[in-house]
């Protein structure tokens, strides 16, 4: 008997050492601080079992957290992913404010701030309610969180009106990033099963048991079915890549030099570029020169040597006022690609003595390096006296300049009687259109932008030997998926840094993508699975078996709880 009995005293401290809880004084102290300011014990407590993990009250300021951390992460990622067009983003600004400013960064970092401060509070919450402790959100984080929530879905709605296609940029990125996404979210279910499971067992309604269980199960099975509904170009039989897009510099290297000078053109030719690709006005007098805007406002001084004409359509000045201007300087006084600073000396000083170059100048160099040559024509207001021999007087210095073979014609108009004085130019259209049609206009290339992107377009006219240019992709991940789409050449900002890139930067055969997802919702699963098991055996106990018999504490089936 006295064996018995030390053998029972025996089991029972064994068993309590494993049962208990300890509470991690100092850091729980820590975590209720920083949540709630409760930094002393007394101002806080734990949930007892049966009890709610907190008030009405707290529980809605949680509720609101966990949307104000799906809303600023989906502002985030919306934004991040957007980084091709920030340049297009800050000109627009600066277009409407007359002023220029890094609108696109400052944006960026507020929202990654934001973000951050949101995820540093629900982590806090999570690791309270991991810890079983009530809880208690502080007033100047409920501001916090209502300034985030307030910022995310006011910058999401103005955007939305304002650069609606940069929806369209975020459905293409979840073509590379949904993979690793679908990763990273069913590891956060894994993680938050814990709090979850030590709340459920603790509940004694079983109502609030079913929904708790049922919401989590919900999320849970819909992440692992997403793989399903999920396409990519770059998951693709082994052997099936094509070869890599030709790179065509937009404006030049708009990044390396101010655009549409000659400068830039030669940095775009200096990184590999197989294309050249800029804008074409034609001045008063009848020469056709390289500007993009119908002003010169932004990237020349006309506001210095011709303040009352800032305003006026650059083709209504002389060839001879136009060499007037500088066309550079900006360049380096706005850093529009933040990249001024990294040039040398020498090519700062080349910057800064930039002009506005002609046609005639721009085909020499695209000539003397074999370029190809994309621009678009602007025909020239009314009252200017080229108006309507504008498509003329530019064939006729693309003839005396360059081999016609190497030259885009993109612009629309007149297009049979363009190709009729000069069949050896290659059409291009930048509007999609049935085979027969593109036919019938001799279009030979498609000029799309990149949000227009699909593999199946992109595969059916190039069997009848019509290729595809998309514009404008300088970030890296975008020009990977046009890669994997197939297209034949971008039109690219970043000519030097996507003439870098040998490989994609995402690519897996259905199968590896397969294994990927099967083992990531299996692992998920049995993680899941052994901590509600845990929890329920912490919660509910169960009884040690001694010999063929059940002992308890006060009798064969009484329970022990913790």
């Amino acid at each position: 008997m006295p064996a018995t009995r030390l053998k029972l005293g025996k089991l029972k401290v064994v068993r309590r050492q494993l049962l208990q809880r300890y509470e991690h004084q100092p850091f729980v102290s820590c975590l209720a601080g920083l949540y709630g300011c409760q930094w002393r014990r007394y101002q806080r407590a734990r949930a007892q079992p049966g009890e709610c993990c907190c008030s009405k009250v707290e529980c809605g300021s949680f509720g609101l957290l966990i949307l104000t951390f799906f809303l600023s992460f989906v502002f985030l990622y919306f934004w991040s992913e957007a980084q091709n067009d920030y340049n297009d983003f800050d000109w627009f600004n600066f277009g409407n404010l007359g002023f220029w400013f890094p609108w696109s960064l400052v944006l960026l970092v507020i929202a990654a701030a934001l973000f951050t401060y949101i995820a540093l509070l629900l982590v806090l919450a999570v690791c309270l309610l991991s810890e079983g402790q009530r809880l208690y959100l502080h007033w100047s984080h409920k501001t916090g969180i209502m300034v985030t929530l307030v910022f995310s879905v006011t910058a999401t709605g103005i955007l939305s009106d304002l650069w609606s296609k940069e929806w369209k940029t975020l459905q293409l990125s979840l073509q590379v990033t949904a993979p690793f996404l679908h990763v990273a979210a069913v590891s956060l279910m894994a993680v938050l099963s814990w709090p979850t499971a030590l709340h459920f067992f603790r509940m004694n309604k079983k109502v609030r048991q079913v929904l708790v269980l049922a919401l989590y199960l919900s999320v849970l099975f819909s992440l692992y079915l997403v793989p399903l509904g999920m396409y990519s170009p770059c998951i693709k039989e082994a052997g099936t890549l094509g070869p890599a897009p030709s790179l065509i510099g937009h404006r030049g290297a708009p990044m390396l030099a101010p655009e549409n000078t000659l400068m830039s053109f030669e940095k775009a030719v200096e990184a590999g570029g197989e294309g050249l690709e800029t804008d074409v006005t034609i001045s008063y007098d009848g020469v056709p020169f390289l500007m993009h805007d119908f002003t010169l406002r932004r990237t020349t001084n006309v506001a210095k040597v011709f303040p009352n004409r800032t305003h006026l359509d650059a083709s209504m000045f002389t060839w001879a006022e136009l060499q007037q201007l500088n066309a550079g300087s900006w360049f380096l006084l706005r850093d529009p690609f933040g990249t001024a600073s990294s040039l040398s000396e020498v090519d700062r000083s080349q910057a800064q003595n930039q002009s506005v170059p002609s046609l005639a100048q721009f085909l020499e160099v695209a000539a003397a390096s074999g370029k190809l040559v994309l621009f678009d024509l602007r025909r020239p207001p009314y009252g200017h006296p080229y108006r309507r021999s504008y498509i003329n007087t530019t064939l006729q210095v693309i003839q005396a300049h360059i081999n016609s073979s190497k030259v885009l014609w993109l612009p629309s108009e007149d297009r049979e009687l363009v190709h009729g004085l000069d069949p050896e130019l290659q059409q291009t259209s930048g509007v999609k259109a049935s085979i027969q049609e593109l036919a019938e206009d001799h279009i030979t290339r498609l000029n799309m932008h990149y949000s227009t992107m699909s593999q199946q377009q992109i595969c059916k006219y190039q069997s009848v030997n019509i290729s595809t240019n998309l514009y404008v992709i300088s970030q890296p991940w975008l020009y990977t998926l046009a890669w994997c789409a197939g297209a034949q050449s971008v039109t690219t900002n970043s000519i030097h840094i996507l003439s870098s890139i040998n490989k994609p930067l995402f690519l897996m055969t259905p199968g590896e993508y397969t294994l990927m997802w099967i083992l990531t919702d299996f692992v998920s699963a049995f993680l899941i699975f052994a901590i509600f098991t845990f929890h329920w055996w912490r919660e509910r106990g169960l009884p040690f078996v001694s010999g063929s018999r059940q002992t308890h504490e006060n009798g064969p089936y009484s329970k022990f709880r913790t």
